[in-house]
């Protein structure tokens, strides 16, 4: 897991070939301004998610894990906090392949971090992570999906 702010992303490019590509659609799109929707950047290998999410309590966020892909999630209209736990310490679950996820609901989270907008999160296969934590009612976010 990576924790830091959207002036630094590009220090991240050297961790996989897309994040350049990441990095570049930072610069030149507002993600405030997206609508709510999917945009493919490279195909199924590179695309974003931009959407409303409803903020939850530390109990009612549900533990994830993903084997094909990193998330990158900017929190934009609020801060977002994530629960997180390693991967190695997280018990065998169901692996759903065709959305790539693995959900662990009643799991508390080793810790937690909170992203303020114009900082993110880079969730990588290894890292069990718990999202959408937040006082408000409701998240707009970003979620890259890159392939791993």
């Amino acid at each position: 897991m990576v924790v830091d702010t959207l002036d630094n992303l590009e220090f991240y490019k050297g961790l996989n070939p897309l994040f350049e590509d990441v990095v570049e659609f930072v610069k030149t799109h507002d993600l405030n301004k997206l609508e709510a929707g999917k945009y493919q950047i490279k195909g199924d290998d590179l695309f974003v998610n931009i959407t409303t999410a409803k903020g939850k309590t530390p109990d009612e966020a549900v533990l994830e894990t993903h084997k094909k892909m990193i998330d990158i999630q900017i929190p934009l209209s609020c801060a977002e906090t994530y629960g997180y736990t390693p991967l190695c310490n997280l018990p065998d679950a169901e692996y759903n392949a065709d959305k790539d996820i693995t959900k662990m609901p009643g799991l508390a989270a080793d810790s937690y971090v909170t992203c303020q907008p114009g900082m993110f999160a880079i969730f990588f296969p290894q890292d069990g992570h718990a999202p959408c934590i937040s006082a408000e009612a409701e998240i707009n976010k970003a979620i890259f999906k890159i392939l791993a």
